[in-house]
This record gives structure tokens, C-alpha cells and sequence, in this order.
């Protein structure tokens, strides 16, 4: 998809080096305007997640995970919404401004973006599950019937937020998860792509420890309805957008070059990075382990 029209851009060459090697590259697209939403639920029940990853998996120190506030809405009809807080709170933030202020607010770091993932359950309709994504200056969506876990019980418990959970485990799509759930709280539901247990999913990790999702905050009465952005979404399948993600993740700029636009990096001195337009090899692996398939 070509385009002609110069997108200014502020680029984040991430200082995540083991032994000289750059592990992670990102591309920051600031744009100062908020896409039309419809809504395709009422006002919701909401869960807060921490969600946290691993993007260097032959280190285990701190420095080595990324983390968002990802936002669950679940409205009475059976839709669900997973998406992140902090880009539903840059959007608020965006409609108040003016121009002026959206400038100075973006030079202040005011206007940072969070996960792109959004996960819909049960929309576009009963049993179906679709995922949409921006990934560079384009956005993309995939459908496919809601997944079905093989859950088993396990005698383990945990106390979340005040409720007493019970352990569940399962694999699903190349990883194995352990999950803690609250038959207090009685919704079949929880973060990421999870459902299907008695109870609120509030606790979710995989045995590698690499993907953690925790429940973090509780408001059960919400007026803020579940929106989807009105945008020209790529339809695709959840290979292509695996493949997609991926061909972007190891080169962002070649990609982001691909789209019509142009990025020249540059080190502290100002001097040309002549390998940054070279693939590297990621040090990490997609939630989803099957997509190579």
C-alpha cells in the first residue's frame, strides 16, 4: 500500500543490547488525531490487567519486559473488549486539545501509545472472536471462531484483589498457562483470548513465565460503552497477521519504507547506522507459538 504523503515520525532505536547485539528495534508513529469509533455494546462491567512480556528471552533480569494497563470491558449482551488503557486514556486526552496542545503534549511525552491488540469476544457476532491491530501506519483484523481451552483443574489457590481464586491449567496454541479464577466473581471470562472457567480469569502466565496477565482493578458498574475504531482495516487471516507482525518486528524501518514512507537513523553522533535497514533476529516469541505453521 503506497503512499505519497509525508508522515513525520519520531524513531526509538530501544538501547536493549546484549553483547553488541540490538534485540528489539521500534518505530514510533506519532498521530495527532483520534479515528471515528462505533459502538457495538453499552456501558460495561471493567477489569484493569497488568500485561506484561518478555522481549529478551535469553535474559531474565527486569529490564527485559515490557508491560501495559490493559482494560476488560464485558457488557451485559455477551461482548467483550480487551484493549489497552492507556490508549483509550491518549484518545480522551486527544479530543480535548487543541493542535496547539496536541504539539506540546507530544514533545512532552504526554501522548505515548500503548498495545495495539484489541481482542473482541462474541462480536461480530455470538462465538466469534476478532482481533484488530495496528501495526506501522496500517491496521488489521482477523476473525475466527472464539478458541476453545481444554481447561483441568488443579489444587491451587490464590488470593487476588481481595477474592479467592482456584487454579486451572491448559495448552493452548504452543504454550502451557496456568490461570486463577473467582467463582465470586461469576463471568466466563477473562484477559487476552481466555474464557471458559466458572469465574473471572483474574491471574494468567505461562510456564516459561514470559506472558503474565494480573488483575489489578475492579469497577463493576462502567458507562464507558465497548467501541471499535471506524478504520480501513486489512482483512487478513491469523497466519498473515502473524506474518505481517513479524516481517515488521524484524525490520520496522524497511517496512515502515515499504508503506511510502522514509526513516533515516542515525547514532548519538548524528552518524548513518548503515545496518539499521538489516533484518535481526528476534529474541523472543509471539504469545501465540503456532503461527509459524
Amino acid at each position: 500500500m503506497k503512499r505519497t504523503t509525508v508522515i513525520f515520525i519520531t524513531i526509538f532505536l530501544l538501547a536493549l543490547i546484549t553483547s553488541a547485539r540490538t534485540i528489539r528495534r521500534t518505530l514510533s508513529i506519532f498521530q495527532g488525531s483520534v479515528p471515528e469509533t462505533e459502538t457495538i455494546a453499552p456501558e460495561t462491567m471493567e477489569f484493569v490487567y497488568d500485561y506484561s512480556y518478555c522481549i529478551d528471552t535469553t535474559e531474565t533480569v527486569d529490564d527485559n519486559f515490557t508491560s501495559d494497563k490493559m482494560l476488560l470491558q464485558i457488557a451485559p449482551d455477551g461482548v467483550a473488549k480487551f484493549s489497552s488503557l492507556k490508549n483509550l486514556t491518549v484518545d480522551s486526552l486527544l479530543m480535548s486539545l487543541t493542535s496547539e496542545q496536541i504539539g506540546q503534549a507530544a514533545m512532552d511525552g504526554k501522548l505515548s501509545t500503548g498495545e495495539f491488540m484489541t481482542i473482541f469476544k462474541n462480536y461480530p457476532k455470538a462465538g466469534k472472536l476478532t482481533h484488530t491491530e495496528k501495526i506501522c501506519v496500517d491496521w488489521f483484523r482477523y476473525d475466527e471462531d472464539m478458541p476453545q481451552f481444554d481447561w483441568e483443574l488443579i489444587d491451587s489457590t490464590v488470593t487476588v484483589l481481595g477474592y479467592e481464586c482456584q487454579g486451572a491449567r491448559c495448552s493452548f496454541r504452543g504454550r502451557d498457562w496456568t490461570v486463577f479464577y473467582s467463582e465470586e466473581i461469576p463471568l466466563m471470562e477473562g484477559p487476552w483470548k481466555f474464557h471458559g472457567l466458572p469465574g473471572l480469569i483474574m491471574k494468567a502466565s505461562d510456564a516459561d513465565g514470559h506472558y503474565r496477565f494480573d488483575c489489578v482493578g475492579i469497577k463493576s458498574k462502567a458507562d464507558r460503552p465497548v467501541t471499535i475504531y471506524k478504520v480501513p482495516y486489512n482483512s487478513t487471516s491469523r497466519s498473515g497477521y502473524y506474518d505481517t507482525r513479524h516481517r515488521y518486528d524484524i525490520n520496522p524501518y524497511a517496512y515502515f519504507e515499504a508503506t511510502g514512507g522514509h526513516v533515516s537513523v542515525s547514532d548519538e553522533a548524528g552518524n548513518p547506522v548503515l545496518d539499521a535497514y538489516d533484518p535481526i533476529e528476534l529474541s523472543y516469541d509471539y504469545i501465540e507459538r503456532d503461527w509459524r505453521k
